[in-house]
């Protein structure tokens, strides 16, 4: 190749290239001034960009409002449930307590020739398998005699006097009374020293 045809071949390159610059720069403008950014996606000038941000921000805004209400409504609905379950339950037990007080009322007067007897032994045996239930489930005996009086577990129906014991203690259990979990089912009845 002659010296001329290379010069003439380079210049034309150059020409070329120039040529592919100025229309990429006018394709970039005539994409921005169509709306496309210079990855080629859509965008939306200016009051429309921002009234369609503004819509997005709102429509998230609403999302997570609802999503933190439907968090709220089911650690209620739980709460609920564990409440009216505690109650139920409660409600249960009041009603097994006085089989219980006449189990206690019929072991401790039955007579010493009694004790010991095929019959007694079974009274006794289905005696301890209820408080068993009972305990399984979380019921469980207050403490009352030699204890200090507390009216938040107490009910003093009688007071008496004692040398023995400090004023304001139990001196005598009169009916048993029972917590179910933390909650009192049964206030003890008791006698108070004065």
């Amino acid at each position: 190749m002659t010296e001329e045809k290379m010069t003439e071949n380079t210049e034309e390159t150059v020409k070329d290239s120039e040529v592919t610059e100025e229309a990429s720069e006018e394709t970039t403008e005539q994409e921005a001034a169509a709306g496309e950014d210079k990855d080629g996606k859509k965008s939306i000038f200016g009051k429309k960009k921002s009234k369609l941000e503004e819509k997005i921000a709102e429509l998230e805004d609403a999302r997570m409002r609802q999503l933190a209400e439907f968090e709220n409504f089911r650690k209620r609905s739980e709460k609920e449930k564990g409440q009216m379950f505690e109650v139920g339950a409660k409600s249960v037990v009041e009603k097994i307590l006085p089989v219980i007080d006449n189990f206690e009322r019929g072991l401790a007067s039955m007579p010493e020739e009694e004790k010991g007897t095929p019959f007694a032994d079974g009274v006794e045996l289905v005696y301890k398998q209820m408080l068993g239930a009972l305990d399984e489930i979380g019921v469980k005996p207050i403490e009352a005699v030699g204890q200090e009086f507390d009216p938040n577990f107490h009910n003093a129906v009688m007071t008496v006097e004692s040398e023995e014991l400090e004023s304001g203690t139990v001196a005598e259990e009169l009916q048993k009374g029972y917590m179910y979990q933390d909650s009192v089912v049964r206030h003890s009845m008791v006698k108070v020293v004065s």
